[in-house]
């Protein structure tokens, strides 16, 4: 049984995958930053209501115990029965207020000992005969000024309490605020982390769908296009793959075709030049002057003929040839010299003077195609140029491009030619009278080499002669 292949997710989904966890990520330090805010919060208004409350707990104490000596000293002076439930009732509050709202870890235990002992002493100091009150009155004063001494140490240890604990707060803020720091730094790296991560990840079969598609734009089709990543990205790969094995047969049929083409016309062709030989030599009998006239004019007209045919089959294979690039670097300076030197002959046949200008320059180009297409444009200037006049060549770079400048001194290019100039076949109204006349492919194969190369040829009006100029790519 054929297993079935798994399921790829799509790059749409994967993408929502990665959104999603990085909103996951992200959420989870924002919700924890709410929490540990609102238990702050909490801990915050809980520590101020209890520094509040032991606030009021100490003042009420002292409030009490100014009560208590009031009632203690008015029962022992009147030897008044409700002066002294007034004490007691007083010192019934204090204690409560001493054991119920001021807890052992506010204040220190024995502080809150001493001060219930010292209530106990003023309390036995009111029982007594009525002759000793007045003793009993002095003793009593300077009891509750002990009490008094130990209100003001329990408000100093409620004050020291709360200040403790403030302190403890504080640090805690301050604990859970690096806390809070270091789990968004973080979150903020791991994110940007996954980010970059799955950006690769995802990115990874984009980068070679752009090699496939280039490979495809520079007639690379030996090599097979297999995209692996999330499946619509895979379903364009395998698009791709059918438009290679497409382009691959229609090349072939193109290839097929100007095979047939050149054979069926070359034959009949061949013929046809052979048969006007034949009545050129009077093998057929001899021939008037009109004829022998009629004849020249066939000759002639097959020759030409067969010079379209073959100008057309090279243009053809130039422009297959021009998306077969085999990049290397190369120094054009030298290769602009080579060119100059390689049709030294022609021009100084017509005694031109030829300069090559610039600085060396390495560029990663086809140095074949390269040299054909400043050929080609060197080979028009010498054509078109007058005897004894000047040919500047010139290299330089700027604003990412590197220009190679070519300039003659001749009749230049016609206006009505300017537009068609690079067109196959076409040739302007400007030709040389001393020179064969061409086949109008030269610039066309030119422009189909630099195009290759993503780069562009112009023609320049800025001189009195032609001026063409190619830029190529560079890197800044």
């Amino acid at each position: 049984m054929k297993k079935s292949r798994p399921r790829r997710a799509s790059f749409q989904q994967l993408l929502l995958i990665a959104f999603l966890l990085i909103a996951a990520l992200l959420g989870g330090i924002s919700l924890r930053a709410v929490f540990t805010l609102d238990k702050l919060m909490a801990q915050s208004n809980g520590s101020a209501a209890r520094a509040l409350e032991l606030s009021a707990a100490a003042q009420s104490l002292a409030e009490r115990s100014a009560t208590m000596e009031r009632a203690a000293r008015q029962s022992l002076v009147l030897g008044d029965a409700m002066l002294r439930r007034r004490f007691e009732e007083a010192a019934r509050d204090a204690r409560h207020a001493l054991a119920e709202r001021l807890a052992p870890g506010d204040i220190p235990e024995e502080l809150a000992a001493q001060w219930r002992t010292q209530l106990d002493r003023i309390a036995a100091l009111l029982d007594g005969p009525l002759a000793t009150a007045l003793d009993r009155d002095r003793a009593v004063a300077g009891e509750f000024r002990e009490l008094d001494s130990l209100n003001t140490a329990i408000g100093l240890a409620v004050q020291h309490t709360i200040e403790e604990r403030n302190k403890a707060l504080l640090a805690e803020l301050e604990s859970s605020r690096l806390r809070l720091m270091r789990l968004v730094v973080g979150s903020i790296v791991i994110a940007l982390a996954l980010a970059v991560a799955f950006g690769v990840w995802l990115g990874r079969p984009f980068k070679r769908l752009e090699h496939a598609i280039v490979g495809l734009g520079e007639n690379r089709l030996d090599e097979v296009i297999d995209i692996h990543g999330p499946a619509d990205v895979q379903r364009v790969g395998q698009q791709l793959e059918w438009l290679r094995l497409r382009l691959t047969e229609l090349d072939a049929d193109k290839a097929r075709f100007l095979r047939h083409i050149s054979h069926e016309l070359k034959t009949p062709l061949a013929a046809l030049r052979e048969g006007v030989a034949l009545l050129e030599d009077g093998v057929t009998g001899e021939l008037t002057t009109a004829q022998r006239e009629v004849a020249g004019i066939l000759h002639q007209n097959t020759v030409v003929l067969q010079g379209q045919i073959e100008a057309l089959l090279r243009f053809n294979a130039a422009a297959f040839e021009a998306r077969q690039l085999k990049r290397e670097k190369t120094e054009l300076l030298a290769l602009l010299e080579e060119q100059v030197d390689a049709q030294r002959l022609q021009w100084q046949a017509r005694a031109l003077d030829v300069q090559v200008e610039g600085r060396p320059l390495t560029l990663e180009v086809d140095a074949g195609k390269i040299a054909t297409a400043v050929a080609n444009l060197l080979s028009n200037a010498i054509r078109f140029s007058p005897h004894g006049a000047r040919l500047a060549l010139s290299l330089t770079r700027g604003d990412g491009v590197v220009r190679i400048d070519i300039r003659d001194q001749g009749p230049g290019i016609a206006e009505a030619d300017r537009d068609r100039v690079f067109e196959p076949f076409y040739r302007g109204i400007h030709q040389p009278v001393d020179a064969v006349r061409g086949t109008g492919i030269g610039l066309s194969i030119v422009q189909e080499y630099i195009a290759a190369h993503g780069g562009r040829i112009a023609l320049l009006s800025d001189g009195p002669g032609a001026h063409f100029r190619i830029e190529l790519p560079h890197a800044s």
